[in-house]
């Protein structure tokens, strides 16, 4: 299917949605300004317009960034789902300092280096399902704007030229801080502010840039230059959202000193300046630590996505509040790995066996459903309408009555299996359309539902679990035949050995009557004695059929 078709087909989908009738439940978000949580009230009934802080494209993005966007894309999706209008914008900074030292560093054009990280930031975003902002801006698409914001600042007496550079003087706005809590002083700590003596206060940050030898620069009243970092949102925002809009979204890193300059500038612009609600994504942590490029201790996405598919990243990062901290951990992208695999593998059986159905199944109010259907149905939406009305709070969101409702799902498909009546049945039948619906218009608001059969996603993930295993799928065939042949000889000691090695590298076996599958699994320690030996200097694929070859003669 076309994406841009899907992305389409998924707006339609989440606004016609039905809600659970029988509870009301008001949108609480936690506003950062006022450090507390407020029911969600636009300023336009039935119309949202947000704009949340995108990345600056001078590398590939990191998991940070997939943090950011994934939260801000089940906002999207929620809102949506409420049924309003949402005007969503999320920028690109494609001129900075960070961008300039890159592309002097590569050769390159700074605004062609800019576009092709760009675009690879988009394309991390379509392996992960977040739907695309109504608009994506570039700075450098909007130095006008940037241009008659700086000079409407200075007009007003907020802003003052020094040799070519602008800067904005903090002591003529008393309400700096208001956001962030910080004095002054402390505005040195923002990792792009230099301190600079020919400021009138320390705390002062650029709004243009003299040119430098080398790098890219426009025409403005102030001589040749380039904006600074903080006055793109500020005037992308008023462009396409106006002075007054509902939402402003980034991480909890940007509160201060971006968001807090955002104000001021915003407000220095236009008096009538106002953002209704603040909300800030909390930082991912590797070993306690936030995850940064300046740190060095960062993973891009798509490290992560070679090695784990980009749904299971998805669920990962949902399955934590957004406000709080999320801890990088292998164990728990494992086990979002085997959660979405028993997900989809769950929805493709039920795919399966209703499509061998001669019975068919009535659509609306009018369609019969068991008892426990029924209950299943109605604790899943309240369940989760009541967690996402709550400040979006995603965590543990798929375990609870969303696990009920898969389990109903398998024991209604084994119910299909057994001798019933014809009404029995068909109720059985509609039963089981009714509980799928309601699973899949849950991950459609949570942005799991995907772009592909669940056939192709689970083979995918299957794929996934040999690459991390340093397996491919030839292997496990191999050692699947090699242990019938042991337990033909009923030596079960040796078959669980064979077993175990696999479990160990994540390819978990059952045995199903007479054949023996295969599916992911989370690793588990293994005995020592049917580790192969590691051999680190031969080549991958050798030194993988040593390791085979070595199992299958342990445990002969």
């Amino acid at each position: 299917m076309d994406p841009s078709k899907h992305e389409s087909n998924q707006k339609k989908a989440l606004k016609t949605m039905e809600k659970n009738p029988t509870e009301e439940f008001q949108f609480i978000v936690y506003n950062t300004m006022t450090q507390q949580k407020e029911v969600f009230k636009p300023k336009i009934p039935g119309k949202v317009c947000m704009y949340v802080c995108g990345v600056t494209a001078y590398d590939f993005s990191h998991l940070g960034h997939a943090r950011a966007a994934v939260a801000f894309d089940v906002l999207y999706r929620y809102l949506i789902y409420l049924g309003y209008e949402v005007t969503y914008v999320r920028n690109f900074t494609d001129v900075d300092d960070k961008i300039i030292r890159r592309a002097n560093e590569t050769g390159e054009d700074p605004l062609s280096l800019s576009d092709r990280y760009c675009k690879e930031y988009n394309i991390d975003m379509a392996d992960l399902l977040c739907l695309s902002p109504t608009h994506e801006p570039r700075v450098s698409d909007h130095i006008e704007q940037i241009k008659d914001m700086i000079a409407q600042i200075i007009n007003k007496g907020f802003g003052y030229v020094v040799d070519g550079d602008v800067f904005f003087s903090v002591d003529k706005f008393p309400n700096y801080g208001k956001l962030s809590g910080q004095k002054l002083e402390n505005n040195r700590a923002g990792e792009r502010v230099a301190v600079d003596s020919r400021k009138r206060n320390p705390s002062d940050f650029a709004l243009w840039k003299a040119a430098k030898p080398g790098e890219p620069y426009w025409e403005s009243l102030w001589g040749h230059g380039r904006p600074g970092w903080h006055i793109e949102c500020s005037a992308m925002s008023a462009h396409y959202l106006s002075f007054k809009f509902d939402i402003h979204g980034g991480g909890l890193d940007l509160i201060f000193p971006h968001h807090e300059n955002e104000i001021a500038q915003s407000c220095a612009a236009c008096e009538e300046s106002d953002v209704s609600y603040w909300m800030h994504n909390g930082h991912v942590t590797n070993n306690n630590e936030k995850m940064s490029k300046s740190l060095g201790n960062f993973f891009t996405i798509r490290q992560i996505t070679e090695r784990y598919h980009p749904l299971a990243l998805r669920y990962f990062l949902i399955n934590a509040h957004y406000r709080s901290p999320l801890n990088y951990s292998v164990a728990q992208l494992e086990g979002a790995s085997e959660a979405v695999f028993y997900i989809y593998q769950t929805l493709k059986d039920c795919q399966d066996a209703l499509s061998q159905l001669q019975e068919s199944p009535k659509d609306g109010k009018s369609a019969r459903t068991t008892a426990d259907t029924q209950e299943c149905i109605s604790k899943l939406r309240s369940e989760f309408q009541a967690k996402m009305s709550d400040d979006l709070n995603t965590s543990l969101i798929l375990t609870g009555a969303f696990l009920e409702a898969l389990k109903l799902v398998n024991n209604l498909m084994m119910m299909l299996k057994k001798k019933q009546q014809k009404q029995q049945r068909l109720l059985v039948v509609q039963s089981l359309v009714e509980v799928e619906k309601e699973v899949k218009k849950v991950l459609d608001v949570l942005g799991l539902q995907p772009l592909y059969s669940y056939a192709e996603v689970l083979q995918q993930l299957k794929e996934k679990a040999l690459t991390r295993a340093g397996l491919v799928e030839d292997d496990v065939v191999r050692l699947i035949n090699e242990r019938a042949e042991v337990r033909r000889n009923k030596d079960f000691l040796k078959s669980d050995q064979m077993r175990a090695y696999l479990q160990a590298k994540g390819v978990g076996l059952m045995d199903v009557g007479t054949e023996t599958i295969w599916r992911p699994c989370i690793p588990v320690q293994q005995d020592a004695e049917v580790v192969p030996p590691e051999d680190q200097k031969v080549p991958a694929e050798t030194a993988r059929e040593k390791a085979i070859c070595h199992l299958i003669q342990v445990v002969k």
